[in-house]
């Protein structure tokens, strides 16, 4: 899918984001991207407009990249949706609830085998998402029933309250390193911003 977006106006979109929240003009939880622009543009050279993109609650940079105008996607992050942005009729999923897409996302691509369709489908997690058990179940299942799915995993190394590899007691995540048919893995610094909010305004 070619991006008629920039790096650089991914970035600045963020930008408006975290002046809004800094403004109190956003009365519910953000989380913004930042450092991974490359990362996500490299991915979305793959994502074609008819697949579905399924993510969690940090999803500004795939919404923009899945065509969501940046107006009304800006409207609905200032009316408190930024942890649930859903565009149906631009195929993107996204939820507020760890793993809450991930088995969506497998009964979209199974859909799309069973009808036999040509699209595919695309879903993002964390790095904390990816150790869970349902990340590895539905990961496995899909690579067995050999779905039309890619898993992308992003990590940030920002757990909400402890590293990653800490909570797990591990020096390598699971799939960290991974590029294959249905994984790819990717690092970036996030130093800009928090998990969540913008670094400046407390939260509540």
């Amino acid at each position: 899918m070619k991006s008629l977006l920039t790096k650089e106006e991914l970035i600045s979109f963020e930008e408006d984001i975290a002046n809004c929240f800094n403004k109190a003009m956003i009365k519910a939880p953000i989380h913004l991207y930042s450092g991974n622009e490359d990362n996500i543009l490299a991915v979305f050279e793959n994502i074609d407009e008819n697949d579905w993109v399924l993510c969690s609650w940090r999803s500004h940079y795939q919404c923009l990249l899945k065509g969501v105008p940046k107006e009304r996607l800006k409207n609905d992050i200032l009316a408190g949706r930024s942890i649930s942005l859903c565009y149906k009729e631009y195929k993107i999923i996204s939820s507020g609830i760890v793993t809450g897409v991930i088995p969506i996302a497998v009964g979209i691509a199974l859909d799309i085998q069973r009808r036999k369709a040509k699209n595919k489908v695309f879903c993002f997690m964390g790095d904390m998402t990816s150790e869970s058990g349902m990340a590895h179940e539905c990961i496995k299942y899909c690579i067995n029933k050999k779905l039309p799915i890619h898993f992308i995993i992003e990590d940030n190394e920002k757990s909400v309250c402890t590293l990653t590899r800490e909570t797990w007691g591990l020096e390598t995540l699971t799939f960290e390193g991974s590029l294959s048919e249905y994984i790819t893995y990717y690092k970036y610094i996030s130093s800009k911003y928090p998990h969540a909010g913008s670094g400046v305004r407390i939260q509540f």
